[in-house]
This record gives structure tokens, sequence and C-alpha cells, in this order.
């Protein structure tokens, strides 16, 4: 069997169509398909179902899809293993979740940019599970998310943290005088949250259900700053990461409730493959420019205890 036609196979199967495959492989649709008969046949197996459109793997080709992801990791590490010396080039294809777009990227991509001129970097942003299995499935070359602490990864990945991350229950200013409260005291007020998916959403969930309560959603809407106006406005609580909130033009408008009960923390982390050859230094690079943002107590986090 030949590299070539794993290539096309896995090309086929992440693209779900042979003419995707081809524009991205730079060949006619006619060798695409001669490729994967190439594979199947140096197997013994069927491994796409030709009689769904667009054909799909069977079962058997998913269990070879999951393998050649692995050959082609090796592969592509064995490049960067000869190449890790050059100049950076190429594209750099990285996933974060919104917050660290919202409060590192801004700064991060243009230093970047101008210490590797040549490489081409990527964003996508998402939940920091769907960037998981997006790096896992070789679409990105790194991801940025937010993880609970103690979370276990795979043994073949890089992990660096870049900092903790603190959530903060958030009301309007003035709705909740006292200087300490639980969980139970404030939850029947109702939610500003980001849809389903969402890992502070999760974390929250998780915490009302282990106490007993409902979560009453009021909103269910993307966007920090757009929840913390509505938060601001009385139309419910939300629930913040400290640094976005600290950044938020509604900081004066809002108070971050002291909970005695509900006091979760995320770690930030980069992933991204041991093998990763001439990319190793711009993703140094672009942690080390990104983990100062997560590193300081804010003032915020200091004022919710008194």
């Amino acid at each position: 069997m030949k590299i070539d036609d794993i290539e096309a196979f896995v090309t086929v199967v992440r693209c779900q169509s042979i003419s995707a495959a081809a524009q991205v492989l730079e060949l006619t649709q006619p060798a695409v398909t001669r490729r994967i008969q190439n594979f199947e046949e140096a197997l013994g197996v069927v491994l796409l179902d030709r009689n769904t459109k667009p054909p799909r793997p069977t079962a058997m080709g998913k269990l070879v899809y999951e393998r050649c992801l692995q050959v082609m990791r090796e592969v592509e590490g064995l490049r960067h293993l000869v190449t890790s010396d050059a100049q950076p080039s190429g594209s750099l294809r990285l996933g974060v979740v919104q917050m660290v777009g919202d409060i590192a990227l801004l700064d991060a991509l243009p230093e970047l940019q101008l210490e590797f001129p040549d490489l081409s970097v990527q964003v996508s942003t998402g939940w920091s599970s769907a960037l998981l299995d997006r790096l896992k499935d070789g679409e990105l070359d790194a991801a940025i998310a937010l993880f609970p602490p103690g979370r276990n990864y795979p043994e073949e990945w890089v992990v660096r943290p870049l900092g903790q991350v603190p959530l903060r229950v958030v009301a309007r200013k003035d709705d909740f005088p006292k200087r300490a409260y639980r969980l139970a005291d404030c939850a029947d007020r109702g939610w500003i949250l980001n849809p389903d998916g969402c890992g502070f959403r999760a974390t929250l969930h998780r915490m009302l259900t282990a106490q007993g309560l409902a979560m009453r959603t009021n909103l269910e809407i993307f966007g920090a700053e757009l929840q913390l106006g509505l938060v601001a406005g009385g139309m419910g609580l939300g629930l913040m990461a400290e640094p976005l909130l600290e950044r938020s033009a509604w900081r004066d408008q809002l108070r971050a409730l002291p909970l005695g009960d509900f006091k979760p923390t995320l770690d930030l982390v980069m992933l991204h493959p041991k093998l990763i050859g001439k990319l190793q230094r711009p993703l140094q690079r672009l942690a080390d420019a990104i983990e100062p943002a997560f590193a300081v107590v804010s003032p915020m986090q200091v004022k919710t205890g008194t």
C-alpha cells in the first residue's frame, strides 16, 4: 500500500466528497477514485459504501480510517522532523475558544506574523470539546481550550498550561447586596447563557444538578458582552470568565457574587501533537504571548470577597 492512497482515502472521508477531495489533493476525480481502489485492493476489503451519496465509510472503513489518521500523523511528523530547523512556512491551523480570541489574539497574532512572515495562521473558534475532536481528526495543528482541572489527555499530545480561569456568577450590581450567598439563594433568578455545548454552561449544570436545583434559562445567546449587558439590565444571572468580566464595558454595573459553594475554575491549555516540527517555535511564541493575559489576578476578583 502507498501513502498517497492512504491520504486519498482519509481526504475523501474527511471531505465527505470525492470531488471535494480531488480539489484538496489537486487531482482529478478519477485519480482519487483509483487511489482508493488501490488501497482497497491492497487491504482486501471494501472501505467505502458506494450506494450512498456521498459515499460513506463501511463499518471496516471507519476502523481503517482511524488507523490511517495515525499513519498520516506519523508521516507528517517524519516530514517535520527533517525540516524542524527550517524557517516556519506554510500554514498553522489553530483552534481557540472564543474567550482567547476576545482577550489575547488581537495582540498575539500580529506579533507572530512579524516574527514568522512566511507562516499563514488560520484561526477558527469553537467549543473546547469540538476543538478537541478536530485536533484528533487532524483538522487542526493545535488547539487552545478550557477543561476542568485534572483532565487526562492523550499521551501523544503536548499539553502546555496557559493559566487557570475562574468563573464568576454575575448579577446586576444592586440586586444582591449581602456579603455572601450560596448558589441556591440566587439560582431561581434564571440564567443568561451560551447554548448547549458551552463548557461554562456544563459546569453550572453539573453543580445545580448535584444540589438538586433546576437550571432555569432565561436567554440562550452568544457573545460575552451581549450577555453581560443583559445581566446589567436585570434580565437574569450570568456565568462569565473572570478575564472577560474584568474587561467588560458593563463592569461597573455588575457584581460578581461571592458564592461560598460555587467557585469553579477551568484550566486553559494549548494542545498539539508531539511531532510538530517547524511549527514548534511559532506555537511556543504564541503560547508565550497568550499566557500573561491569564496569569494575573484581576481587581474584580479581589473585590468579590469584600
